[in-house]
């Protein structure tokens, strides 16, 4: 660990004894360069991200949960072909008994949340949270994410992650309208994003490593933030796909094709500054392909935080100014001369509700843990 780090670890083992834990200064340590730095502090910091009480763990679950479970088959099916979403060289007794934790934590969830519905790719985010956390944290920690960030892909229908999936396109035409207009053209759709999307990018990436930084980093945001991310991923590609065949095919093949080697610090950055450009407020216009209220994303109140929240947070909004003043001097990609809302915003700065939106991205769990399933879900 350098120093830089040394005092990152610092900071959170700070806010992790300050009482009552200071969670907003935690979200600002999982979404800042770099992320929580380690498994030891992701045990400590995930479970209050997600407002789970580690000292009342629920039992663990045991295998009469196998009997009669109409998921059963297809969990086991999945699991057994999830091999690659281990560490490589890990013994295979190891990894059988890892797997078979990795089935009871999935059906413990269903079958106490009957209203959720399994999906094939719920098991790559159970499974990061396995090897990160154990079963018994991992069996909390998966059961409250599945009834609020995933609570959408969870349904029936796929419905609500289509609708989540139509917001991916006008991120893009926000930032790059030749890009969009050439996927337009194309006919390409989105679907390419929806294993990165259901999977929080845990089926795509081979690198267990960029995995848990982008955990870090989506589990400190707001739920649409994956779909945010899933756009600069595109962007940053824009040259690979303004040189692609412009047909379904061609730019659905490359695009399906994940890089491994991309910039993720900045790309996170990306996201986190799209996201207080181009809140989802202002993009559900565009993306209402049904009605806004069905969604949990689309339900959350970008600005709610401004009335509750007493310390704005600077991280993104730092980030933001940073990014803006570059990208005036080198009239960067993210201008978009056909609406002019660039300058618009370097004119007007950083309004109240700009403050907002980015306060939104840190610190949206915090507000809607406890009012969640009041507020959010019918």
């Amino acid at each position: 660990f350098d120093a830089k780090k040394k005092r990152k670890v610092a900071e959170i083992y700070q806010a992790l004894n300050s009482d009552p834990i200071d969670v907003a200064a935690l979200r600002r340590m999982a979404i800042s360069e770099g992320g929580l730095l380690t498994d030891e502090i992701r045990c400590k910091v995930w479970p209050k991200l997600l407002s789970v009480n580690t000292d009342d763990l629920p039992p663990l679950p045991g295998k009469e949960l196998r009997e009669d479970n109409k998921d059963y088959q297809q969990v086991l099916l999945d699991v057994r072909r999830s091999l690659r979403r281990f560490p490589p060289g890990m013994p295979d007794e190891q990894r059988e008994g890892l797997q078979e934790e990795l089935i009871d934590i999935i059906l413990h969830v269903l079958k106490r949340n009957p209203q959720l519905h399994y999906y094939q790719g719920y098991h790559d985010i159970v499974v990061t949270f396995l090897l990160v956390v154990g079963d018994r944290l991992a069996t909390a920690l998966v059961e409250k994410l599945s009834t609020h960030h995933l609570r959408d892909f969870m349904d029936p229908t796929m419905d609500n992650t289509k609708h989540i999936l139509n917001y991916l396109m006008p991120i893009i035409d926000q930032v790059n309208p030749e890009v969009h207009d050439f996927m337009q053209s194309a006919e390409v759709g989105t679907i390419f994003a929806l294993s990165w999307l259901i999977t929080w990018f845990g089926h795509v990436l081979s690198d267990f490593r960029h995995v848990v930084r982008l955990y870090d980093f989506f589990l400190a945001c707001h739920p649409l933030m994956p779909i945010y991310f899933a756009a600069v991923i595109v962007l940053y590609r824009e040259q690979e796909v303004l040189d692609c065949e412009c047909d379904m095919a061609s730019v659905h093949h490359l695009l399906s094709q994940i890089p491994q080697d991309l910039p993720y610090e900045t790309l996170i950055s990306r996201a986190g500054d799209l996201f207080v450009q181009f809140p989802p407020s202002e993009l559900a216009r565009e993306a209402a392909q049904q009605q806004a209220e069905r969604t949990a994303a689309s339900t959350f109140k970008d600005f709610e935080l401004a009335s509750v929240q007493q310390r704005p947070d600077t991280v993104l909004r730092q980030r933001f100014r940073e990014r803006l003043r570059g990208e005036e001097r080198t009239k960067s990609i993210l201008t978009k001369p056909r609406t002019n809302r660039f300058v618009k915003l370097a004119v007007m700065g950083l309004t109240v509700a700009l403050g907002a939106a980015a306060l939104a991205v840190v610190k949206s769990a915090l507000e809607w843990a406890p009012k969640f399933e009041l507020q959010i879900f019918p």
